[in-house]
C-alpha cells in the first residue's frame, strides 16, 4: 500500500513538473513576442518541436494510403490553428485568463461525449466561471483576445479528436511527428513575415527552441512515465490544474495581477473541469484525454 501511494505521489509529481514547464514555455513565449510576434513564435515552436519529434520517432513516408495522410493532415492543421490562436489570445490577455478560456474545449467535449445530467451541472459552474472570469465587466478583457482564446479552445477539442485517430491508425509518435511537420510547414509563411530579420538571431532561436522544449518535450515524456502509474481520472484531474498553474507561472514569471473575481472564476473552472473528469470515471469513452504537445 506504501509503495502504491508512494508511486502515486511520485507520478502526481511529474505531471505537476510537466505542467510548470509547460506554462514556464508560454511565459518564455509571450517574453519573445516584442521580437518575433506571436505567429513568429507559433513558428518557431511547432517547428524545433518537429525537429525532435522527427528525430525520436523516425515516421516512414512510404507506404501510407490516402487515408492515413488526410487523417495526420487534419491534426496538423488543428495543431497550427490551436497554436496561432492560443499565442494571439497570450498577446492581449494575462497567460491564467487564456489557459482558463482555452480549457473550455476538452471541458465541452468531456460534458458532450458523457451526455449525463451531472455533466451540465459542471457545464454551468464552467460557464459562472467564465462570466466571473471578467472580474467584474468583460470591459476589463481584450475581446479580441478573449476570440482567439475561444478559437483556441474550439481548435483544442478538434486536436484531441485528431490524436485520436492518428494514434489508432499510425504506431507510437509516428502519426503526431508527421502531423507536426505539417503544421510546422503551415506556420512558415506568416511565421517568417512576422518574425523576419529575428530569425538570423542565434538568441532567439536558442530560446525557441527552450520554448518548445519546455512546452512540448518535456511535458510530454513527464506524462508518458506518469500515466503508468495513475488512472485516467486521476491524470485528467492533475490536468485540469492548468489554469491555476498559467496564473501562477504569469504572476511570477510576467507580473499579471488578476483581480478576485478573476481568481473565483480560475477557480470555478478548475472544479468544473474536475469535477467532469472524476464523475465520468470508469465510463468507456470513444476519445481519450489529450494534451496539446505544442
Amino acid at each position: 500500500m506504501t509503495s502504491r501511494g508512494s508511486s502515486s505521489g511520485f507520478a502526481a509529481g511529474l505531471v505537476a513538473l510537466g505542467l510548470a514547464c509547460q506554462e514556464i514555455g508560454a511565459a518564455i513565449a509571450v517574453m519573445l513576442f516584442p521580437h518575433t510576434g506571436p505567429l513568429g513564435m507559433v513558428m518557431l515552436r511547432l517547428v524545433f518541436s518537429a525537429v525532435i519529434l522527427l528525430a525520436i520517432a523516425r515516421p516512414s513516408v512510404r507506404g501510407r494510403t490516402r487515408h492515413e495522410w488526410a487523417t495526420v493532415a487534419r491534426l496538423g492543421i488543428a495543431l497550427a490553428v490551436m497554436n496561432g490562436f492560443f499565442y494571439m489570445a497570450l498577446e492581449r490577455l494575462a497567460l491564467g485568463v487564456t489557459v482558463t478560456v482555452e480549457v473550455l474545449g476538452p471541458l465541452a467535449l468531456s460534458i458532450l461525449v458523457a451526455g449525463t445530467r451531472t455533466a451540465w451541472v459542471w457545464a454551468g459552474l464552467a460557464l459562472v466561471g467564465v462570466i466571473a472570469l471578467g472580474g467584474g465587466g468583460w470591459d476589463r478583457l481584450d475581446p479580441v483576445g478573449v476570440l482567439c482564446a475561444l478559437g483556441a479552445a474550439v481548435s483544442w477539442a478538434f486536436y484531441i479528436r485528431g490524436q485520436a485517430r492518428v494514434g489508432r491508425a499510425f504506431p507510437k509518435l509516428e502519426g503526431l511527428a508527421l502531423a507536426m511537420a505539417i503544421g510546422a510547414v503551415i506556420s512558415l509563411p506568416l511565421g517568417i513575415a512576422t518574425a523576419g530579420p529575428a530569425l538570423l538571431r542565434p538568441d532567439l532561436l536558442a530560446l525557441g527552441a527552450a520554448v518548445a522544449i519546455l512546452s512540448s518535450t518535456i511535458p510530454y515524456a513527464l506524462e508518458l512515465i506518469a500515466l503508468r502509474r495513475l488512472t485516467e481520472a486521476a491524470f485528467g484531474i492533475l490536468m485540469s490544474l492548468a489554469p491555476a498553474t498559467a496564473a501562477l507561472a504569469g504572476w511570477i514569471l510576467l507580473g499579471q495581477q488578476l483581480a478576485w473575481l478573476e481568481i473565483l472564476g480560475l477557480v470555478l473552472v478548475v472544479c468544473a473541469s474536475a469535477g467532469a473528469v472524476w464523475t465520468s470515471r470508469g465510463r468507456r469513452r470513444p476519445e481519450p484525454v489529450a494534451e496539446p504537445l505544442a
